[in-house]
């Protein structure tokens, strides 16, 4: 039987497996749009904020070592 794997509003975060399926998902993307020519101002921009979700997820698989998720 499938399991459900839905999680509620009350839930307090992602299980880490997630998260560190988010981490990698995110460290992918940076590593394939790398290039040595340089980016335009859009890429810079979502290349950040693809750094800053990364420091986010570090931070959530943080909390959840130290029991705080």
């Amino acid at each position: 039987m499938p399991q459900n794997t839905r999680l509620s509003a009350a839930d307090p975060g992602l299980p880490s497996a997630r998260l560190d399926d988010l981490h990698d998902c995110l460290s992918l993307a940076l590593d394939v749009t790398e290039r040595r020519g340089g980016y335009s101002q859009a890429e810079r921009e979502a290349r950040s904020y693809l750094r800053a979700a990364m420091r986010q997820t570090r931070r959530l698989m943080a909390d959840q070592i130290g029991g705080r998720a």
